[in-house]
């Protein structure tokens, strides 16, 4: 049964989380996930906006359109430490 009209998802979200946890950088753009998902850019967008709003992922515009995103807990950005500059 489906959720509501449309196309079923081809890719399910933990496919998409998988890139986040292993993926050597902590920030991926939509157009990074979607060279190595089934899905063009602007289904990668959906998905990660509709992740981004039940909570799972978090984003952060960049420059003029641009956005990156990332999965809390599972990259650097959430281990508080910083590069020493002493």
């Amino acid at each position: 049964m489906s959720d509501g009209p449309g196309r079923k998802p081809t890719v399910e979200d933990d496919e998409i989380l998988n890139v986040f946890r292993t993926s050597a950088d902590p920030v991926l753009t939509a157009t990074e996930l979607s060279e190595q998902l089934p899905l063009g850019r602007r289904g990668v967008l959906k998905r990660l906006r509709a992740l981004e709003k039940e909570g799972t992922l978090r984003s952060k515009e960049v420059g003029s359109g641009s956005r990156v995103w990332w999965y809390p807990g599972h990259t650097e950005t959430q281990t508080g430490r910083r590069a020493n500059r002493d």
